[in-house]
């Protein structure tokens, strides 16, 4: 909570009983449920994946690498291949509880529930601000008790978990930069609330550098975002000095791992860099809208091969050039594949379980997007302040998705907003015959 928050601010936060529920329950069921035995197949390759080679690696010593080592091949050499918040996590985590051991999945799954619980805070203030304190109780509670809404949390080691809790935030934390849900907007010049002000700005770089260091796609969504908080609060003292600090805390978050890539690979990697091998693995030649993995230095031990001969940027840069050749010569085709890839970000992406499960399945993934977005369609109908920013949450996050690949857990990051607007859809057909809601 912010210091010197006024009493309508601290009316719009949730309540702190609802974060320890949804901790327990999450804690609960991945204990009860022994989904922290991971399954040591391929040298246990599930614990992880690409992000627990490199947090052994990092636990025994040999750096941020090995994304692929294997007992055939040894250490494939330094990675930029994911960013480096979550593989780090991982090895630290492996060098107090033990690489690969039960103990440190449950430590990893437990800091997922910490992350997903703390969402559920998230979702209610969204909702409390936006629209009002009823929704506000459906919306966190139902992010607390939803079993889809902790499926991540509780059976993946992963980084889904922790990238979806910052977005959360850091959208909470620019309703409250716009002052949206106050009974003031907060444009007083006042030393007090310039200081605070200036203080979340600096706040909104930090975290954005966090999510960038962790889940690097979501940054599409960076530029809308600041400037709907900057748009809103221009007549406030110093609003672009502040702006240009934030922008500045943001390129020193991620100034040490750029230096790092430099250093290492001689050549400028922002972030990640296997966009290239990626690119191709969904639009390659034989591509259908779904991942090629069979092509993936993880299955193939061809590809595995020419990874480790040529180097990580060289293979990246390698397959890179022969997406954009296929796509090139098969634009059609691109942009087809590219539609079904939407399809499946908002629809779900058919898998090959039974089905009596897949049906089920789809039919709740389908149900979320649509609530979801039908309430957005209301809500910006309605005009209801913060509509917009959810819109350009909705248009800009999943496109590298549509373009690259598209898996269920890529949504996980919109779905506290899904959640909220979905809550509304219902609530406001159910409350037709009252008093029409305060936010409109």
């Amino acid at each position: 909570m912010d210091a010197g928050d006024t009493a309508d601010e601290r009316g719009q936060r949730a309540p702190w009983r609802l974060f320890w529920v949804a901790l327990a329950v999450r804690l609960l069921y991945m204990t009860l449920a022994h989904t922290y035995r991971i399954r040591p197949l391929v040298d246990h390759f599930q614990f992880g994946w690409e992000a627990g080679r490199i947090g052994r690696s990092l636990a025994t010593g040999y750096g941020y690498g090995n994304p692929f080592s294997s007992e055939i091949l040894g250490r494939t050499g330094p990675t930029a291949w994911l960013p480096p918040v979550y593989p780090l996590l991982i090895g630290a985590v492996f060098k107090v509880f033990g690489v690969y051991t039960a103990a440190s999945a449950w430590v990893l799954l437990a800091i997922n529930c910490v992350f997903s619980a703390a969402t559920a805070l998230a979702t209610w203030e969204i909702a409390a601000r936006c629209f009002n304190r009823r929704i506000a109780v459906w919306s966190g509670w139902l992010w607390a008790l939803h079993p889809a809404a902790m499926q991540y949390a509780t059976r993946w080691l992963w980084e889904m978990s922790i990238s979806t809790a910052l977005f959360a935030w850091v959208i909470v934390l620019a309703l409250r930069m716009r002052g949206v849900g106050s009974a003031a907007d907060g444009s007083g010049a006042g030393i007090e609330a310039s200081s605070r002000q200036t203080k979340r700005w600096l706040l909104f770089g930090l975290m954005w550098g966090v999510i960038a260091l962790s889940t690097s796609t979501l940054t599409l969504f960076l530029p809308a975002c600041g400037l709907w908080v900057l748009i809103g609060t221009w007549k406030r003292p110093h609003a672009l000095r502040d702006a240009v600090l934030a922008g500045l805390v943001f390129v020193a978050c991620l100034t040490p791992w750029m230096l790092r890539n430099w250093m290492v690979f001689h050549a400028f990697i922002p972030i990640r860099g296997n966009l290239g091998v990626e690119a191709f693995l969904g639009n390659g030649p034989g591509s259908n809208g779904f991942v090629m993995t069979f092509d993936h230095p993880n299955f193939a031990s061809d590809q595995l091969r020419q990874y480790a001969a040529m180097g990580e940027v060289r293979y990246a840069a390698m397959r890179g050039a022969m997406a954009k050749a296929y796509i090139h010569a098969h634009r059609g085709h691109f942009l087809a594949i590219s539609l079904k890839r939407a399809y499946f970000f908002w629809v779900g992406t058919p898998s090959d379980a039974a089905w009596a499960l897949e049906i089920p399945r789809m039919l709740s993934y389908s149900f979320i997007s649509l609530a979801g977005l039908m309430g957005l369609a209301l809500a910006l109908k309605r005009r209801v302040v913060g509509s917009g920013l959810f819109l350009w949450a909705f248009l800009l996050v999943p496109i590298p998705y549509y373009l690259v690949m598209a898996l269920a857990r890529f949504r996980h990051p919109l779905e506290p907003l899904l959640t909220v607007l979905g809550v509304y859809l219902f609530q406001s057909a159910t409350l037709r015959r009252e008093a029409p809601l305060g936010s409109h």
